[in-house]
């Protein structure tokens, strides 16, 4: 790295053709510059100035080496422009994981705009109802819903969504009434394999009881469309989260049930793998969705 450093200097001192002027520009003293030179025709065992009173003239070698330094200057400088053009503009790749469920309208109407404002900018977007790896996969940015574990990452709390009990009203009418939380059991439940299929439902009621149901799925699966597709068809019970579901519940094709027991509450959050240095084009997505994930 030092012989790069001293490249540079060479380079500077070809350009503006003294050291004195070189040590202004490099902000250096014309004795540390003088120095540099030096070390760098020590190394290579090669003469590269012809020094007068007067100027400096380039040996026949050190022409050829100059060719050499300064293009290692101006590639230095074009990474420093990149790496600029990155912390101040969206450009480059940008790579999203979110859950199967945020696939439709609610992403391509936080994305789009984005997109189109920023013709420098991609996208890759991942779906996964499962959780990935973000180092691993290199995702800038990852839209997680619940209980988060990996203490490592940075997560920004945008809002809160819910769950809701729904079934297609066909098969509701082949159904008794579900008036109660411990109705629910003689119903057929899909669901997530992460979701509730291992663990009780804890419904809330409008007195402030409490009660807790342990469904047994019939047909379970890790994509939340499936699921939803299932229940659509009238296959059973599923959990279906609120903002993904208004356009069904507002057409009759699912009905909630138990609308007036709750389940707790889940956050929705961006996740990025650390906090500081974020290029521009996390900063300007993270804005993005957290304006548009929790309109629909």
């Amino acid at each position: 790295m030092e012989q790069l450093k001293r490249m540079a200097v060479f380079a500077t001192v070809v350009d503006c053709g003294s050291m004195v002027a070189a040590a202004e520009v490099l902000g250096m003293t014309a004795s540390a510059v003088s120095q540099q030179i030096r070390k760098l025709e020590e190394s290579t065992q090669v003469s590269l100035l012809h020094r007068t009173t007067r100027k400096l003239t380039l040996t026949e070698a050190g022409a050829t080496f100059y060719q050499s330094c300064a293009q290692v200057v101006a590639l230095a400088r074009q990474a420093e422009q990149r790496l600029a053009e990155l912390r101040d503009a969206p450009v480059g790749e940008l790579r999203i994981a979110a859950p199967v469920g945020f696939s439709g309208r609610p992403i391509s109407a936080a994305l789009a705009p984005l997109l189109q404002a920023h013709s420098g900018l991609s996208l890759k977007l991942f779906f996964h109802d499962e959780q990935i790896d973000l180092i691993e996969q290199r995702i800038d940015l990852a839209i997680r819903v619940g209980n988060l574990e990996d203490s490592s990452l940075v997560a920004r709390h945008i809002g809160d969504s819910r769950m809701l009990l729904c079934a297609a009203p066909a098969y509701l009418l082949r159904k008794p009434p579900v008036n109660r939380p411990e109705d629910l059991l003689g119903l057929d439940w899909l669901a997530l394999n992460s979701d509730t299929a291992h663990n009780p439902l804890s419904l809330s009621g409008p007195a402030g009881e409490v009660q807790k149901v342990r469904m047994e799925s019939r047909v379970s699966c890790n994509n939340i469309l499936a699921v939803r597709h299932f229940t659509l068809a009238g296959m059973g019970v599923s959990l279906q989260p609120e903002q993904e579901v208004h356009e069904e519940l507002a057409t009759g094709s699912l009905r909630e049930l138990l609308p007036e027991w709750r389940l707790q509450p889940f956050g929705i959050y961006l996740v990025t793998p650390r906090r500081d240095a974020q290029p521009a084009k996390v900063r300007y997505a993270i804005e993005a969705l957290r304006q548009h994930l929790l309109a629909f």
